[in-house]
């Protein structure tokens, strides 16, 4: 008999209510962006307290759409994290430049902010950092080095694609740095199927008249009129006044991410209660490593990524208890695999050796399943099982 249990890595929590928004969407004979569209932009800005929201179909497209409008091109240079999905460097690789990668600090998932001042010279035009796991990092940080350096002019690009939620010195993170992204994507704590959004305060960046309009603009085409406006009796023309990208969002995405903020105040308390019920265990373990989840200064997770690590274990070790767990029925990943060690950044030049702490905390990491629909005695057993098969394998 199979007692095995079945415990997936990080599926949609969909209720009956995000069935039946998209279901209104579809029987309102309008599917693309539209009403539901506006009204999830302005609900994310008062969730986030933001001036602006652009609502889009990834947080790629969102980093994609920043560059793009800042005219950001080869010949400038992008400092970024090893530490992160391709996304937030692939971006960069679009726009003809091959991103200055600087390692992250020892023992941490943060760039080193020591190796970030001297990495910038006068061609460095972004700075893009992560919030890693749903863990902000630190903004004001990043702001004193570039106000020390009179460099004020580099644009700040968090990819926030895992801190929806987050708070970061007891505010919502959305407004810290010039721009943040989010994704949405089916994994993530709050999703849209798939999705993401720009958030901004100064809608007049580098001079621009409208950021906002400008952003809706490239996400269509470039096209001066959206396909709502465009339904109006007589109101068929149309300008395209740039060569934009296609990454506008639906009104069926936007239904379900309605749905979602109504429910995600309840959803991160289940998450940091499953972040406590695994690190309630684990703490007693010298050879567990805990991810950060919150600090005295008002920063808190928003609880994506339980990203433990595993002192003393290789990547062979770290395999093994993946594979353990899932003979058990449940699933873990690894967050995340540095980009220098991914064929694309290795044909770009970049080498693994050149990022010692970023090889560190890949070796040894696992995430644990964390959602909302989660039980808290699975994420007990799950916490229970990790001991007793590390103590084995050790």
């Amino acid at each position: 008999m199979d007692n095995r249990k079945s415990i997936p890595f990080s599926p949609p929590d969909i209720t009956e209510a995000e069935i039946e928004a998209v279901a209104e969407v579809l029987r309102s004979g309008w599917i693309t962006s539209g009403p539901k569209l506006v009204k999830f932009e302005e609900e994310i800005q008062k969730y986030l307290s933001v001036n602006k929201a652009v609502a889009l179909n990834s947080a790629t497209a969102a980093m994609e759409l920043v560059l793009k409008i800042l005219d950001i091109k080869a010949g400038d240079e992008i400092i970024s994290t090893p530490y992160t999905y391709t996304a937030t460097s692939s971006v960069a690789v679009h726009r003809g430049i091959i991103p200055t990668l600087v390692d992250v600090e020892k023992d941490s998932f943060f760039m080193d902010l020591n190796k970030l001042e001297a990495a910038i010279t006068p061609k460095t035009k972004v700075i893009m950092p992560v919030d890693l796991g749903g863990f902000p990092c630190d903004y004001d940080a990043i702001k004193e080095i570039l106000k020390a350096k009179k460099r004020e002019d580099i644009v700040i690009l968090c990819d926030s694609a895992h801190s929806f939620g987050a708070k970061y010195k007891g505010e919502r993170v959305g407004g810290q740095c010039d721009f943040h992204s989010f994704s949405f994507h089916a994994v993530k704590n709050l999703t849209t199927a798939e999705g993401g959004a720009l958030t901004f305060n100064n809608n007049n960046f580098y001079g621009i008249e409208d950021l906002f309009k400008e952003f809706k603009t490239t996400s269509l085409h470039g096209q001066t009129k959206d396909a709502l406006s465009k339904t109006k009796l007589g109101a068929w023309e149309y300008d395209i006044v740039t060569d934009g990208f296609k990454c506008n969002m639906t009104d069926m995405s936007a239904a379900i991410g309605l749905v979602q903020l109504t429910r995600y105040e309840d959803m991160l308390r289940k998450r940091a209660d499953i972040f406590n019920t695994y690190s309630n265990i684990l703490k007693d373990y010298e050879w567990a490593i805990l991810p950060p989840s919150k600090n005295d200064e008002g920063t808190e997770s928003s609880y994506h990524l339980y990203t433990l690590r595993i002192k003393g274990f290789d990547e062979t070790k770290r395999n093994l208890l993946i594979y353990r767990l899932a003979e058990l029925g449940i699933g873990t990943n690894v967050h995340y695999k540095p980009l220098p060690m991914l064929t694309l950044y290795k044909n770009l030049g970049l080498d693994i050796k050149d990022y010692p702490n970023a090889y560190a905390q890949y070796e040894n990491e696992i995430t644990l399943p964390v959602y909302s629909t989660l039980k808290l005695e699975d994420a007990d057993y799950i916490a229970k099982e990790v001991v007793k098969i590390v103590n084995e394998i050790k």
